[in-house]
Order: C-alpha cells, then structure tokens, then sequence
C-alpha cells in the first residue's frame, strides 16, 4: 500500500514548539497550500491542512519558520478519533510530516537567539537546491 503526501504552501501562523508528557518535542501546523484553479468568482482557493512534526523537524521548524514561511512537507496521512466535551466523537485526518524543506525566498531570522544589529545581514538559513534563491543583496544604512 502506498501512503504519500507532498505539499507545498504557507505557515498559518508561527510554529508553537511543544512536548509530550516523555519529553518528545511535536508542534501542529496548518499549511495553506493554493488551488491551481480559480473558482466561479475568478479567485484562487486555498486548502487549509492540519500536519504534525516531530523531534529535530519540528525543532528547526520552529526556529527558522514564522507565519508565512513557505514549506515544503513530505508525510503520510493519518486519522484518528477522540470523545469530545461534550461526548461526541470527533474525527481528524492530518498527515504526520517525515520530512520538511523550508522554501522561503527571503531568510527568516533564528527565533530562538535574538542577533545583535550589525553592518552585514544575518546568515541566510540553508535552502535547498531545488527552490529560487534570490540574489544578495546588502543592506545599505
């Protein structure tokens, strides 16, 4: 059986780091990945869908992503069912990522370090070779 999801999209918002109970760092996402066609109206349409991260991806995820940041995800997906407050049962599909490439074309700062205001511009993060790299161009004062 074949299972594989790949998507490409923007964060919703900025990745909130979390841990389990045993001390496993996860961190649920929505990624917003756009239609290849418009609508009636003439508009493009988005998908909104549910991943989670785990370990060292959601780590880095978390450290060099804000809202915005265009990801690529690689994963599988999964359901599952829970009983809500209120006694009814709830069903998510999500896909469990296996591997993430960030894809922004413009660096995003280290969240977890704030760098001090210098003359040359941050180190841009490591982008993989597949996406558009723009041209560097330094900061004037």
């Amino acid at each position: 059986m074949i299972n594989q999801v790949i998507l490409v999209g923007r964060l919703t918002r900025d990745p909130e780091l979390k841990s389990t109970s045993d001390g496993r760092a996860y961190m649920n996402v929505t990624v917003a990945v756009t239609r290849h066609y418009r609508n009636a109206d003439g508009e493009l349409e988005s998908d909104f869908v549910q991943c989670i991260l785990w370990r060292k991806t959601a780590e880095n995820t978390a450290l060099y992503c804000q809202k915005g940041s265009v990801i690529g995800v690689i994963g599988r997906i999964q359901t599952r069912s829970y009983e809500n407050q209120e006694g009814k049962r709830v069903y998510v599909t999500e896909v469990v990522a296996e591997n993430v490439q960030f894809l922004s074309k413009k660096t995003v700062e280290s969240r977890a370090q704030p760098q001090a205001k210098t003359a040359l511009p941050p180190e841009p993060v490591p982008v993989p070779v597949e996406a558009e790299v723009m041209p560097f161009e330094p900061v004037s004062q």
